[in-house]
């Protein structure tokens, strides 16, 4: 199976930084340090372990699965780079403050992130401790973006800010890092025009959703716990493929409409990308997704999406979005080693790794061909 290789570029508006070239040997796998938000026990406040991305990582390496050499380490957006989706006034309002006497209080970020005290931190320092993280996060996802094209599927270990549009934040998610991966490749990436974004976090995705609202090229499939934030029923008209879920959803129901909807959207439009936002916060116990399904349920998942784009020969895009809980760094890290050994990250995917049986929902059993990582 060929892969599509970017051609020459298109005429762009300014020049950046995140479509340098990466060394082949290097696995399309982004992340940074920079990622992990650590600022004085603040980033406690929030029920995201603000720090797990970093975890993945550390499992990964112990694994075998990545090195120092072999990854791909992410740039920080700059304005520049944002300003291709997000408006001035947005990012205006980020910088923004309120100026009590010589200090200045930032209200903004602090409403974005639900972290309230960081409205009594100097602007100066939720810059550089909260907001350049989640600018290094968007711009690995911009860099993973063109390593799809480049690789047959790329994975940002961070990214799926799914609820930020260009000119709103909210839920955590300050930049659109999904819509800007996407319009990078229009404008940047000779013959890819169409997009299908894949959003299984337990939220809705309405960020994505409003900014491409009356764009004919992007084609959205949301599942998502109807009952919880943010309930934006103007964003779902963009959904081309809505599956709502109830409360507590277990992985046999799950994983039947994960499948048959993820080969249904394909089926409706073949894209040149597929952007999958694999939030983990579907997970059983998670506080804020409601739903129950188990960590072999979230494997199972994430290798039906990237089989169903591999088998047809659609570059994907991977990012890791939201999870509440400080078992799913280790999660996703197994997900990320199941793939591997299902021949499922490489040049080519071949469908010769045999199934295997784990434990489902209510007492049943899931064909999962799923090998989890040795304790």
């Amino acid at each position: 199976m060929s892969q599509k290789e970017p051609k020459q570029e298109k005429k762009c508006s300014h020049k950046t930084e995140l479509y340098s070239e990466t060394p082949s040997r290097c696995l399309p796998v982004v992340y940074s340090p920079n990622y992990n938000i650590t600022f004085l026990g603040l980033e406690k406040l929030h029920p995201f372990d603000a720090g797990k991305w970093g975890k993945v990582i550390h499992f990964l390496k112990e694994e075998q699965f990545l090195t120092d050499e072999n990854i791909v380490e992410a740039r920080e957006a700059t304005e520049e780079d944002l300003l291709v989706v997000h408006t001035k006034h947005y990012l205006n309002k980020l910088k923004n403050h309120i100026l009590e006497g010589s200090r200045e209080w930032s209200l903004v970020v602090a409403t974005i992130t639900e972290i309230p005290p960081l409205l009594f931190l100097p602007n100066f320092l939720v810059q550089r401790k909260v907001l350049r993280p989640l600018r290094t996060q968007t711009g690995g996802t911009i860099m993973a973006g063109k390593l799809a094209i480049e690789r047959g599927w790329a994975i940002n270990v961070g990214g799926g800010f799914h609820h930020c549009s260009s000119d709103k934040g909210g839920g955590f998610c300050a930049y659109a890092d999904i819509t800007l991966a996407i319009k990078f490749l229009f404008e940047r990436v000779e013959g890819v025009s169409k997009a299908t974004i894949i959003d299984l976090d337990a939220h809705q995705g309405n960020g994505h959703e409003r900014d491409f609202l009356d764009d004919d090229r992007v084609y959205i499939m949301d599942v998502y716990n109807r009952y919880i934030y943010p309930g934006d029923g103007y964003a779902k008209r963009a959904i081309k493929r809505k599956v709502e879920l109830d409360w507590g959803t277990e992985d046999q129901e799950y994983l039947q409409k994960v499948k048959q909807n993820s080969e249904r959207a394909l089926s409706d439009m073949r894209p040149d990308i597929i952007v999958y936002n694999a939030g983990t916060d579907i997970l059983d116990g998670d506080p804020l997704g409601g739903l129950s399904i188990s960590p072999q349920g979230i494997i199972k998942r994430d290798e039906i999406v990237f089989r169903v784009a591999r088998q047809q020969g659609i570059p994907i895009l991977m990012v890791t979005s939201g999870g509440y809980q400080r078992k799913t760094a280790r999660i996703i890290a197994d997900s990320i080693l199941n793939l591997h050994w299902m021949g499922l990250l490489g040049s080519e995917t071949t469908d010769e790794a045999g199934p295997s049986t784990v434990p489902g929902a209510a007492g049943g059993s899931i064909s999962m061909g799923t090998r989890l990582s040795p304790r």
